[in-house]
C-alpha cells in the first residue's frame, strides 16, 4: 500500500467540484432515502443520464454518496412514522418507532445517525485492507451455500419471535408463497398469476413494504387508541441528542454489527435487508435486555443501521473487484460505470489505483458530511410529529400510492397496495411479526432458485446441508438459531426451579 496514492486520492476527492458532487449526492440520497417506495437504487437510475460526459471520478463519487445517503435516510421514515423507505429500513422501525411513541424521535435520529457513519468508517476500514481477500472468499458461495444463508437469516429472524414463534412460521410461509408469483425461471410456468400481465415479473416487494408499513399504519392508527399510544406531545418531544447512557448501551451493538453487516454486504445478492435483519437478531440474542427490544430499545435501532451502513460499502467490493454487483443499487451503478468507461474487475486496482483510493476517501468524508445533513434535519423532521393526523395521514397515502406506482406504472399496483395494508392491519391486530414475511418475500425467489441448482448438483436435497464445510456451518447455526429460544427458557426453567428447591 502506497501512502502517496492514498494521499493523492484524498487531494482529489477534496476538489472543490468532486466535493459539489459528493454534497449533493448525499443530500439527494438522504431525501431520496426518506421517500418510501424510492430507494438508492431509484436515485442512481434517475440521476445515470447526468453522469454522461462526467469525469469518471466525479461520477462514481456521485452514485456511491447517493447509494449510502439513501441508507442514512431511510431510517427517518422508518422512526418517524414507522414506514420504512426501502428493504434495508425495515429493522430501523422495530424500535426506532417505539422510541419515537415515547417522545425520543430526536435521540433516535440522531443516534442512528452516529451508527450509520461507524459502521460505515469501519466498513471503509475493511475495503482497505479486505477487498481483495473477501471477493476471494465471496467465489465459495455457490447454490448450496446461498441456499443456506437465505435458511440461516429467515430462521433467525423466526426466532425474533418471543414467543409467538408459531405466528412467526407462518408469516414467514406467507411471504414465501407471495414470492413463488410470476414464471417459473427454470420451467416458464406462470405460477399463480391468474391470467394477468403485470404478475409474470411476479409481485415487487416494495409495494407490500409499503402497503404493509404505511398503509397498514393509517389504517391502524384510525381506531380509537389506549392510553400511552399515541405520540407525545409538542412539549414532550425529547432531546434532539441522545444521552451518555444511550451511547454507551450503543457502542457493543455498533462494533459488533457493522463488521456482521461488512461481511454479509461483500456476498452477492445478501444486502442490506438481510444484513440489518441478521445484526437486529443477533443483537437481541446477545442482549441482557431482551425483554426492551421492540420496545424502544436504543440496542435494537443502532445495531442494524450500523450493519446496514457497512453493508453498502461491502456491496461495492465485489462490484469493483470482480464485476458483480453485490446488490440491487451497484447493479445499476455497475452499468453506469461500463458506459462511461470504468471496467470494474480484478486489475481495476492496479491499473487505476488513483480511482479507487478517491472513491475510499470520497466515502469517509461522504460519511463526515451526511452525519452532519441528518442531524442538522432532525430539528425540521421531528416537526411531522407536530403535524395534526388529518393532514399527516393523508401525506403519507399520498407518497405512498406515488411510490407504488412509480414501481412498475401500473395502477395494479395500487390493488396491492391496498390488500398489503389490511394485511397489514390485521398482522397489527393480531400480533403477528412482519419481519419473517418481508424478508421471506425478499429472499424467497432466490431461496428457491438457488435450492433447486444445488438439488441438481448435488442430485439430493439432503446433500445441500453438507455440500461444502460452509454450508455445513449455515445449517447448524440454523438450528442453533432455532432451537435457541427453547433453550434459553429450559434454562431460565431450571434455574428457577433450583432457586425454588434451595428455598
Amino acid at each position: 500500500m502506497e501512502w502517496s496514492i492514498i494521499i493523492d486520492g484524498l487531494f482529489t476527492a477534496l476538489e472543490p467540484m468532486n466535493m459539489v458532487w459528493l454534497i449533493f449526492g448525499a443530500l439527494l440520497g438522504t431525501i431520496v432515502g426518506i421517500l418510501p417506495g424510492l430507494g438508492p437504487a431509484t436515485g442512481v437510475a434517475v440521476l445515470i443520464p447526468l453522469t454522461f460526459g462526467m469525469n469518471p471520478v466525479s461520477a462514481l463519487i456521485l452514485m456511491s454518496s447517493i447509494y449510502y445517503g439513501a441508507l442514512f435516510g431511510g431510517s427517518r421514515s422508518s422512526i418517524l412514522i414507522n414506514t420504512p423507505g426501502d428493504g434495508s429500513s425495515i429493522a430501523a422501525t422495530f424500535d426506532g418507532y417505539p422510541m419515537t411513541l415515547k417522545g425520543q424521535a430526536g435521540q433516535a435520529m440522531s443516534i442512528a445517525a452516529m451508527a450509520s457513519l461507524f459502521g460505515g468508517i469501519m466498513a471503509i476500514f475493511g475495503f482497505i485492507f479486505l477487498a481483495i481477500p473477501l471477493a476471494q472468499f465471496a467465489l465459495n458461495f455457490g447454490p448450496a451455500e446461498y441456499f443456506m444463508l437465505f435458511l440461516f437469516t429467515l430462521s433467525a429472524v423466526v426466532a425474533l419471535s418471543t414467543g409467538k414463534m408459531i405466528k412467526g412460521f407462518v408469516a414467514m410461509f406467507a411471504g414465501l408463497a407471495i414470492s413463488t408469483v410470476g414464471i417459473d425461471l427454470q420451467s416458464g410456468v406462470h405460477r399463480f398469476t391468474f391470467g394477468v400481465p403485470h404478475f409474470t415479473d411476479g409481485i415487487n416487494f416494495i409495494v407490500i413494504i409499503i402497503g404493509i408499513y404505511a398503509l397498514g399504519e393509517v389504517l391502524y392508527n384510525m381506531f380509537p387508541k389506549k392510553k400511552g399510544q399515541q405520540p407525545k406531545n409538542d412539549q414532550a418531544i425529547g432531546s434532539k441528542w441522545f444521552t451518555k447512557e444511550q451511547w454507551k448501551r450503543s457502542l457493543g451493538p455498533i462494533f459488533r454489527s457493522g463488521p456482521l453487516g461488512f461481511f454479509l454486504g461483500v456476498l452477492p445478492g445478501s444486502g442490506g435487508t438481510i444484513s440489518s435483519l441478521l445484526a437486529y437478531s443477533t443483537e437481541k440474542q446477545l442482549s441482557k435486555r431482551k425483554d426492551e427490544f421492540g420496545k424502544g430499545a436504543v440496542e435494537g435501532l443502532v445495531a442494524p443501521e450500523s450493519a446496514n451502513s457497512s453493508a453498502a460499502v461491502g456491496s461495492l467490493i465485489p462490484m469493483l473487484t470482480m464485476g458483480i454487483p453485490g446488490s440491487g443499487t451497484t447493479a445499476v451503478m455497475l452499468g453506469a460505470l461500463v458506459m462511461i468507461g470504468i471496467t470494474p474487475g480484478p486489475l481495476l486496482f492496479e491499473n487505476s489505483p488513483d480511482l479507487v483510493w478517491t472513491l475510499i476517501n470520497s466515502m469517509f468524508i461522504g460519511n463526515l458530511i451526511l452525519v452532519i445533513i441528518n442531524i442538522l434535519m432532525v430539528g425540521m423532521l421531528i416537526k411531522v410529529l407536530r403535524t395534526p393526523a388529518n393532514v399527516l395521514y393523508p401525506i403519507v397515502l399520498v407518497l405512498s400510492f406515488i411510490g407504488a406506482y412509480t414501481l412498475g406504472y401500473s395502477t395494479i399496483d395500487f390493488y396491492l397496495l391496498i390488500i398489503a395494508g389490511l394485511i397489514g392491519l390485521l398482522m397489527r391486530v393480531l400480533d403477528y411479526p412482519v419481519a419473517p414475511l418481508i424478508l421471506a418475500l425478499i429472499v424467497g425467489g432466490e431461496m428457491e432458485q438457488n435450492m433447486r441448482r444445488a438439488s441438481i448438483i448435488y442430485e439430493s436435497p439432503q446433500a445441500i446441508f453438507f455440500a461444502s464445510p460452509i454450508a455445513t456451518t449455515l445449517f447448524f447455526l440454523t438450528l442453533l438459531s432455532l432451537s435457541y429460544p427453547l433453550i434459553l427458557k429450559l434454562f431460565k426453567w431450571r434455574k428457577g426451579t433450583g432457586t425454588g428447591a434451595s428455598m
